[in-house]
């Protein structure tokens, strides 16, 4: 290089001996990067080779910044040539190399240590890939190479610094003193200086006459362009048709014909291509039909895969959807035998979509989509499950929910010392019966063992919480003062035998009402709570209800503030049936005296006469008495009081606008 232009430096390879008398040969070798020789690479390769075929130490210089790139630093050249040279002299090679990396321009704070073992590494990786010979197939790096790492800073960033470094290195090379001195025993080819041109000449026809190290032919070359413009060729028609089907089916169809016509376009692409490229270089066609294949293959599996996902979607929704309406349309079929049925037949049509789709030799399947389609089934099932067993319980609910209203109301509509045993020996019974139908369900359902506990204890707070419903609605305000108002007349108002009682001045009626309103009275606590003792399931409530159910609020049926304006209202219905039972003792005793209806039919005989024997008189009192019978019969004197009422106050009105007329005409007069 020069400062007036960049162009390369040395080429091909100079030979010069080493200055101040050194005893060494020393070879400038091509570099392998230069722009001059463009894409041919066939001296670098040989001239690479014969360097490292001839030399005890073998200088790379290379940049810092190309450490750990593989183009960059050449690493495909590298690779050629080392498999190359230990097809050719590996057998023979009994004194090692030495690989003498010089970095470049080392400006970083990567310390050396770490770019020689990333030069290191991808050197043992470069080895491990090579096609070594037969015989030499567990050979290692080691075994033909040392390697040392030295690096140099940039020469116009630190000039200084780079001469000392530069002579510290050429040390190595002059001071056999030196602890890195590289010409060692180790690294003698031991061959004498006469014959060593000789040397030389025929390790160099060895490597130029070796094909491994050419370029591509000419033919390959034309294999290769017309590969690719056959390819081109057929691919297009192939994508004709599967452009035509992918709007479809990325829109989520299910296209039925996607397989066949697919399948066909892909054979047809394969026989255009293998009747035009097999007459083509062998090698070259073989890649290319497998790049070709695999061109086509994903494309293909791109549709394919779009296509399954959608066949995985239907699958899914369907049996959601019909899975639930199945299980509402014909509740007793069975949930598992509908559900194994209907599953059985969605798995089948997603596997004929999947087959459909099959192609013969390509590498990709569709395993993991059925997989996934198991698991949503399976996901989807525990769900209807869950669905049909929340269904279950509401019908339970429901059943179990008459039975209990009515237990609820015959005992409390008849509030005696056995009320409450009553009414928990129905919920026990209403329990029991649920349970039962809910453990067939469930046994249908397919439910776990280890849910059965879950849904007992859901059903049975279901239950009991229709029951307290069913009790609250039972001692509501205006219910509860009904069964005491009840109770009061059921002692007071009638007698053991059950006849009505027809109060005399005789009986004690402040020691009955106050019998009577007592006993009612203490029945109000007992609406007041829940006795449960009366109960077989509730003995043990933390196996029968779900954690955390607060069970002893449920209990409380009527509140100690509502309890006492209950009471007060009582007080005065009782007060008023009191005061109504006094107003018929005082009714009986104030009766007409039968003397005063003897003188009244005394003296009253002849107004009596005159009217039996006056037809006209008669026929009035007949009307009138009448009239005064139906009306009284039917009970209709409140209404002819409010229509008599009604008739004088309009005429009422009527007189007072006649009498403001009358008053208006008089005064212009005046």
């Amino acid at each position: 290089m020069s400062d007036a232009q960049r162009q390369q430096t040395t080429r091909g390879i100079w030979a010069d001996r080493g200055s101040d008398g050194m005893p060494v040969l020393i070879l400038d070798v091509e570099g392998t990067d230069g722009r001059e020789r463009g894409e041919n690479q066939d001296f670098e390769r040989k001239s690479a080779l014969f360097s490292l075929a001839i030399s005890e130490v073998l200088i790379v210089n290379m940049w810092e910044h190309t450490v750990g790139l593989y183009n960059g630093a050449n690493m495909g050249l590298l690779k050629t040539v080392l498999e190359v040279n230990l097809q050719l002299f590996g057998t023979q090679r009994e004194n090692k190399t030495l690989l003498y990396f010089v970095i470049r321009d080392h400006v970083s704070q990567t310390p050396l240590s770490s770019l020689a073992k990333t030069l290191k590494g991808d050197l043992e990786r470069i080895w491990d890939s090579l096609n070594k010979p037969e015989g030499l197939g567990d050979a290692r790096l080691g075994d033909y190479f040392d390697l040392q790492f030295e690096s140099l800073p940039h020469l116009l960033l630190q000039p200084e610094n780079f001469e000392r470094l530069a002579l510290k290195l050429r040390n190595q090379f002059t001071d056999k003193k030196d602890e890195k001195y590289v010409f060692r025993q180790a690294y003698k080819r031991r061959v004498p200086a006469d014959g060593f041109p000789h040397y030389a000449e025929s390790v160099w026809e060895k490597v130029v006459s070796n094909k491994d190290l050419d370029l591509p032919t000419q033919q390959e070359l034309l294999a290769q362009y017309r590969c690719d413009e056959i390819a081109a060729a057929a691919i297009g028609p192939f994508r004709q048709v599967v452009d035509t089907v992918r709007p479809r089916v990325q829109s989520g169809q299910i296209v039925d014909e996607l397989g066949p016509a697919t399948r066909a376009a892909r054979e047809q692409a394969l026989g255009d291509f293998d009747q035009q490229a097999a007459r083509y270089h062998a090698e070259v066609y073989k890649k290319k039909r497998q790049a070709f294949v695999q061109t086509l293959d994903g494309e293909l599996h791109a549709v394919y895969l779009n296509q399954v996902k959608n066949a995985l979607t239907l699958a899914a929704e369907s049996f959601a959807s019909q899975g639930q309406r199945m299980l509402e349309e014909n509740p007793d079929a069975g949930f598992r035998e509908t559900v194994r049925a209907l599953r059985r037949d969605i798995t089948k049509r997603f596997h004929a979509t999947v087959d459909a789709l099959a192609i013969p030799g390509v590498p990709w399947t569709f395993a993991s989509e059925t997989t996934q389609l198991d698991m949503l089934l399976e996901a989807t099932t525990a769900k209807l499950r869950k669905a049909e067993m929340e269904r279950v319980l509401q019908l339970l609910r429901r059943e179990a929910r008459d039975t209990l209203s009515e237990v609820i109301a015959d005992h409390l509509g008849n509030p005696d010392d056995g009320m409450w045993a009553g009414v928990m020996a129905g919920f026990d019974a209403a329990c029991v019966d649920a349970d039962a139908k809910l453990l067939e369900r469930m046994e249908t359902a397919g439910v776990e063992a280890a849910g059965y506990s879950a849904l007992y204890r859901k059903l049975h707070k279901a239950l009991w919480d229709d029951a307290t419903e069913a009790l609250r609605e039972e001692v509501g305000d205006q219910m509860v003062l009904l069964k005491l108002r009840t109770a009061l007349e059921d002692r007071f108002r009638y007698d053991a035998a059950g006849l009505p009682r027809v109060w005399k001045p005789s009986d004690d009626i402040d020691t009955q009402f106050s019998s009577a309103r007592a006993s009612a009275q203490a029945l109000l606590p007992k609406f007041s709570k829940v006795d449960i003792r009366g109960s077989i399931k509730l003995r043990s409530r933390e196996d029968f209800f779900p954690a955390g159910y607060d069970f002893t609020r449920t209990l409380v049926l009527i509140t100690p503030a509502r309890a006492r304006e209950v009471s007060k209202r009582f007080s005065r219905e009782a007060d008023a049936l009191y005061l109504e039972a006094k107003r018929s003792m005082v009714a009986t005793q104030n009766q007409v005296p039968m003397w005063m209806i003897a003188l009244l039919v005394f003296l009253g005989w002849n107004e009596a006469m005159t009217v039996l024997f006056n037809p006209l008189y008669l026929v009035l009192v007949a009307m009138v008495g009448g009239t005064a019978f139906v009306i009284h019969s039917l009970g209709l004197w409140g209404p002819v009081f409010r229509a008599a009422n009604g008739m004088a106050g309009m005429a009422n009105d009527r007189v007072h606008h006649l009498l403001v007329e009358a008053v208006n005409r008089t005064e212009p007069a005046k």
